[in-house]
């Protein structure tokens, strides 16, 4: 049996650590990947990218429409449906929907959300239970409550 040196044996136990704390960092790693990026939505209609937007709130911006222009005008969207008249003519292509999303426990986030399909801005519970699938869901009251499936794009 070869006798096995101290320079040898010291090579693989620093070996053997690197791989260890290597694996033990993939699944810290991947659980504060977060909800930072950007989505599609279920319709696939629609991508918003989130981002910090101050402190360790985050914010979510219309980054792509799939049918960018309005069919009745020909005309890039916008936010016709919002009740502000003053709002009405501004562009849904960049137009910040998701507002002041913080922490709110492990992979969740809640917030505010805006629907320009009826002009409305809901209460949002954001979770997220893998890096590529964000569920969002938007309530009324507290008690209506509608949830969307979105994936990372």
């Amino acid at each position: 049996m070869r006798k096995r040196t101290t320079r040898s044996i010291t090579k693989s136990v620093t070996l053997a650590a690197i791989g260890l704390l290597t694996l033990m960092a993939l699944p810290v790693a991947a659980a504060q990947a977060g909800p930072q990026g950007t989505w599609l939505s279920q319709k696939g209609d629609l991508k918003v990218r989130i981002a910090n937007c101050g402190g360790s709130k985050l914010c979510g911006t219309v980054v792509w429409l799939g049918e960018p222009k309005d069919p009745a005008t020909g005309r890039p969207k916008t936010d016709k449906r919002n009740p502000d008249p003053a709002k009405q003519a501004r562009p849904l292509l960049g137009l910040r929907v998701a507002n002041g999303l913080k922490p709110s426990g492990p992979n969740k986030w809640t917030g505010s959300i805006y629907n320009a399909d009826d002009g409305r801005t809901y209460q949002v519970n954001l979770t997220q239970p893998d890096d590529d699938t964000m569920r969002l869901q938007g309530c009324v009251l507290g008690i209506l409550c509608k949830t969307h499936t979105w994936t990372r794009s």
